[in-house]
């Protein structure tokens, strides 16, 4: 048996987008019903998941695998905040979400929504 977070209580909205956003990239908010790539050290409200010139798909909760740059937040609570195309660990900006699994080697970090 191996370890597995995928799928975990995944839930994706889809919002309007004013251009596509990259797989992976944190998004906030950007006008009613409308999200938009989150900028450096911003908080962010989910992931997206995938995208087009009109609409994304966004994680909104559960289990997601992101790009993390920077000194890698620990395994169990930490802040996070957008680095403008994946995550980083920010006490100031970010919001706290629980790190299951940090892989250094990919440069990756996976937390729940």
């Amino acid at each position: 048996m191996s370890v597995s977070f995928g799928g975990f209580n995944a839930n994706t909205a889809t919002f309007k987008v004013g251009s596509a956003i990259a797989e992976g990239t944190p998004v906030e908010m950007d006008g009613s019903g409308k999200v938009k790539a989150s900028a450096d050290g911003k908080a962010f409200c989910g992931i997206a998941a995938a995208s087009d010139d009109a609409y994304a798909s966004v994680q909104l909760s559960g289990a997601v695998t992101v790009k993390c740059s920077g000194t890698a937040p620990s395994a169990g609570y930490a802040k996070l905040a957008s680095d403008g195309k994946g995550v980083k660990a920010d006490t100031t900006n970010g919001r706290e979400y629980l790190v299951l699994e940090v892989d250094s080697t990919a440069g990756t970090v996976t937390f729940l929504l």
